[in-house]
């Protein structure tokens, strides 16, 4: 089995408050600690990120409803937040929630016989959450690397991912125990 790192979302608009911008720090830290764990294994890695269009098209309900977007391609917003060291990995473009939604994911996992993901990222509740549900729909395995997941609220993102672990057997592991789960 073949396993891929997937971080999820690390971009400066998603640190500009809330629970997030205490976070930053440590959530960079161990990202970067997952990254060299992926090194050392020669484990493929994909770069997650949410772009969309200014005009509006690629949206989603809330934000039409708002009548306001965000993450706009090429903002700043939109960046990789500081110190993020994610060498030449691999960047998948989103618009929703899930990695996987719209995107072509799923088809390059499999095209280099990936059958096993570790997610990262933010936010736990929401984008790392989803891509995991989806992960699971398309018979990808997933373990999350624990140290290295965000959330605007911290408690629903530990019970999104809690509930995910039990009904999917999908486990949040630490950096060392993520090393036994990629042998």
């Amino acid at each position: 089995m073949e396993t891929a790192v997937v971080i999820i979302d690390m971009q400066c608009g998603y640190f500009e408050n809330g629970d997030l911008t205490e976070q930053r720090d440590q959530l960079v830290s161990a990202n970067n600690d997952l990254l060299r764990l992926a090194c050392e294994h020669d484990l493929p890695v994909y770069v997650v990120v949410t772009e969309h269009a200014r005009n509006g098209t690629t949206w989603t309900l809330s934000m039409l409803d708002d009548g306001q977007g965000y993450m706009f391609a090429g903002s700043e917003q939109a960046a990789l937040v500081p110190g993020l060291d994610v060498g030449d990995a691999h960047t998948v473009t989103k618009i929703r929630d899930s990695a996987f939604h719209g995107t072509d994911l799923a088809q390059r996992l499999r095209l280099h016989g990936i059958t096993r993901l570790v997610l990262a990222g933010v936010s736990g509740q929401n984008c790392v959450a989803r891509t995991g549900a989806d992960a699971f729909a398309l018979d990808f395995r997933v373990a999350y690397a624990r140290d290295a997941i965000g959330s605007t609220d911290p408690q629903r993102g530990r019970e999104a991912l809690d509930l995910l672990g039990e009904e999917q057997r999908q486990p949040q592991l630490g950096l060392e125990e993520l090393r036994d789960w990629i042998r």
